[in-house]
């Protein structure tokens, strides 16, 4: 069975600095993505760029990261033609299987990165029914993590610990895990989970965006009854704050659910949530990492959430629904992720984007490179280079 490749070559022009991007992500996949395969990893994130250094095992619970590296060495694979690139992803399809197998239990809200990136988007490019039937096994584990009173998908913690600090939290990242469910749902005929992702979307939408347009990173429910508590954050400035990467990833995951189901009111809330973002952008071009931060706070940059945001707005704009200041916003994020002071076009290390922040403003966890900001960095320009990239659709 012929499957039509996730990435199509559209007939635009190329930027000569956004290829050399493109290029630049390209040499180090190459370079660097066989030793990921070689031993399987979570690599993450880490401040001098060598993400091998700085990593948890494959199989650990919080690893959400490693298929990043996979969906940009299937980028590559088309971007370069290169088929070679794309039988060495092919290899750590036992990985895979294992992580929803033996190690299910072991697994969280981010089975949508994860599998959507690699099983999904292998399934789709060779047809290969192995790939097909582990993502839809992923699908029915994150699925599981649906809590019917309070209508969202629990973000962290096995399901099976009782006392687990996390019971009754859902956090707004949550939404880019949500095409995984709506592919499943069209493979299968599986209303229920096309569902859950609606369900958990307009449980989103009603207690995460705030009326200015920011949004909370997590929210708290009552595990027993579902009644809402209130915001709740890990990765913000602080509760209240408008934290620069969530905010990306809300309008991205809201974009999605508009493309997905048609419903008029995620579109409203990616755009609503993308102009405020946009608005927020000083002249680095960049975001700072939580923009509640006082003006002489704002050294710290986030260069994934600046990624990130782009992909978004290229999402809107192919959806025919980006206006002249989200297209504006994005041509100025995209000129500043691929100056020298963010962009890292050097073998010498795996990392590609500078100045990513992980999450709390502190420690080993500011201006480091992200695997997430690298991929969404490497999709975002081979987007503006020509090449659609639907690995969320």
């Amino acid at each position: 069975m012929a499957i039509q490749s996730d990435i199509d070559t559209l007939a635009t022009p190329c930027m000569t600095d956004v290829e050399s991007a493109l290029g630049a992500s390209i040499s180090k996949i190459r370079k660097f993505f066989p030793s990921l395969v070689a031993s399987p990893a979570s690599w993450g994130f880490d401040r001098a760029g060598h993400y091998s250094d700085r990593n948890e095992s494959f199989y650990h619970i919080d690893n959400w990261t490693t298929s990043f590296f996979a969906g940009m060495a299937l980028i590559a694979s088309a971007a370069a033609d290169d088929p070679e690139l794309l039988d060495v992803v092919g290899g750590l399809k036992e990985n895979y299987e294992e992580k929803i197998g033996r190690h299910g239990k072991d697994t969280m809200h981010d089975l949508g990165f994860l599998f959507s990136l690699y099983s999904v988007a292998l399934y789709r490019r060779t047809g290969e029914e192995r790939h097909r039937e582990t993502g839809l096994r992923a699908a029915r584990l994150l699925a599981d993590r649906f809590i019917e009173p309070g209508d969202y998908i629990r973000a962290w913690g096995r399901m099976d610990d009782s006392s687990c600090k996390y019971q009754g939290l859902a956090i707004v990242d949550s939404l880019m895990n949500l095409p995984l469910l709506y592919w499943a749902a069209k493979e299968e005929g599986d209303t229920r989970l096309r569902d859950i992702a609606i369900r958990h979307t307009n449980t989103t939408l009603k207690h995460f965006v705030r009326p200015d347009g920011s949004v909370f990173h997590a929210f708290r429910f009552d595990p027993e009854t579902g009644s809402p508590l209130g915001g709740d954050n890990y990765c913000g400035l602080d509760i209240d704050s408008h934290w620069a990467r969530g905010a990306s990833w809300a309008m991205y995951g809201f974009a999605l659910g508009f493309r997905h189901t048609g419903d008029a009111s995620y579109l409203a809330a990616a755009r609503k949530v993308a102009e405020k973002f946009v608005n927020e952008l000083d002249g680095v071009g960049v975001p700072v990492w939580d923009f509640s931060l006082a003006h002489e706070d704002t050294a710290i940059r986030d260069s994934s959430a600046a990624a990130i945001a782009c992909c978004a707005i290229q999402e809107l704009d192919r959806l025919g629904e980006a206006t002249p200041a989200l297209l504006e916003g994005k041509e100025r994020m995209i000129r500043a992720l691929c100056s020298e002071r963010f962009l890292d076009s050097t073998t010498a290390r795996a990392g590609l984007l500078r100045e990513g922040e992980v999450g709390d403003g502190q420690g080993s966890f500011i201006s480091v490179y992200t695997s997430w900001g690298d991929y969404f960095f490497t999709q975002a320009v081979a987007e503006e280079c020509g090449y659609a990239v639907d690995f969320w659709h």
